[in-house]
């Protein structure tokens, strides 16, 4: 029987988490209590003692605490937790993980939520939950409450918020047993096949017709934002299987890495589908692009630039025809590491709805610049297909439509 993970320091938070406890007993919740304090004893009895995760993260708790290094203590546990979770998940005891604490136990705490699969119920109270969660939450489903005050022994505030977020755990975990009974999702998505697909604002026509077309042949389509965190996302579910085929139409990501923009996925990005072996069609969209924040924040390396405002809070800089040549045999490489049957369209009437005729990015250099790149590097057995419209013209949309669906069944003519 799967139980709630109450995952931290039972030294200097065993009140509280033993109250999280007993709310979720009092909702029915059995629940499995691993202790990770480094600076004395657990208030209660856990179920995995803080010697077992140290271990797990390659020290020893008691020298640990002769150092007195809390930097390193909260290192080694932080290491450990992961372990020790995989190992519970393993064994089907885990059906939702609780954390708490200020950055050290928000940071444990994370680390645990970050070594179970997505789907599963993941609900971290912190101190920190009203600033930059990013580190903490990462691509996963983890849900972060803020604590309003210090995570420092029981009060009425203090009370009301754990049992919340304990109840808030508990009605997770039950929906996820209803969910095995009725079927995750919008009723009649069972058994289709699930496709990521990656989007912008710039791009959207063009996925949307995509995934019409997608979803009328049977597919589940899963879209993401190419905000960094998106297309980090869609990498995470391609390797834990969660996928069985990408529509990458939006790999402006690689741009922001590559120049330094803000919405960058890591190097890693445009890997995860070639390792896997899945199939994929790749395109271009909002290549034109860098990402900044609001006009201040643009470095001043960049100054002389093309920018146009966005909104108040995205300034967006032109790429160059150099940066696009680089970006072309970057994108190649990439693909040309994978395996799995794959194709590139490339829409020669511009990438996004800022590059085409008339528009503020309009580039036909760069544009070329680009495909050259492309064309320079990618291996020969994977096609490369040259649209004449933009990106975001039906035809366009249609053609990586009908790519894909040749692709995912392997029929070696796919109409063009």
């Amino acid at each position: 029987m799967s139980k709630a993970i109450l995952v931290g320091a039972l030294d200097t938070k065993g009140e509280e988490f033993r109250y999280v406890r007993d709310c979720l007993h009092e909702a029915g919740v059995r629940t499995l209590t691993i202790d990770t304090g480094v600076l004395g004893g657990p208030l209660f009895p856990p179920d995995v003692k803080s010697e077992e995760v140290a271990a797990a993260g390659g020290a020893d708790l008691a020298a640990l605490r002769k150092a007195g290094d809390r930097g390193a203590a909260v290192a080694a546990m932080t290491a450990g937790i992961g372990h020790v979770v995989k190992r519970l998940l393993q064994a089907g005891e885990v059906g939702g993980v609780f954390g708490m604490g200020g950055t050290a136990g928000t940071t444990v705490g994370a680390a645990a939520m970050q070594a179970v699969p997505i789907g599963v119920p993941k609900l971290l109270v912190s101190t920190v939950a009203s600033g930059n969660t990013r580190p903490y939450v990462g691509v996963k489903d983890v849900a972060m409450m803020y604590s309003v005050a210090d995570i420092a022994g029981l009060n009425r505030l203090s009370a009301r918020i754990l049992r919340n977020g304990a109840f808030a755990l508990a009605g997770m975990m039950e929906g996820g047993k209803r969910a095995g009974k009725t079927g995750d999702g919008v009723a009649g998505e069972e058994g289709r096949r699930m496709v990521g697909m990656t989007m912008f604002g710039v791009t959207t026509p063009c996925v949307m017709r995509i995934k019409e077309r997608l979803e009328a042949e049977g597919f589940e389509l899963l879209v993401f934002h190419a905000t960094g965190t998106g297309g980090m996302a869609m990498e995470e579910l391609v390797r834990s299987g969660f996928l069985e085929g990408v529509v990458d139409v939006t790999t402006t990501e690689l741009a922001d890495e590559l120049v330094g923009g803000i919405f960058s996925a890591g190097p890693a990005r445009l890997e995860a589908a070639g390792s896997k072996g899945l199939p994929q069609v790749v395109s271009v969209g909002a290549m034109d692009m860098v990402n900044f924040g609001p006009p201040e924040t643009v470095p001043e390396k960049f100054e002389g630039r093309l920018f146009y405002r966005h909104n108040p809070t995205t300034t967006l800089m032109r790429t160059t025809a150099e940066e696009n040549s680089r970006l072309g045999r970057l994108l190649a490489e990439k693909l040309n590491a994978g395996e799995g049957r794959m194709a590139v369209v490339f829409p020669a009437g511009g990438v996004s709805l800022l590059d085409m005729a008339g528009k503020p990015f309009n580039g036909p250099a760069e544009r070329a610049a680009l495909l050259e790149g492309i064309r320079s590097a990618l291996r020969p057995d994977i096609p490369l297909i040259v649209a004449d419209k933009d990106l975001n013209d039906p035809q366009t949309a249609d053609l990586i439509a009908e790519q894909f669906i040749g692709l995912f069944r392997g029929q070696a003519d796919v109409p063009l």
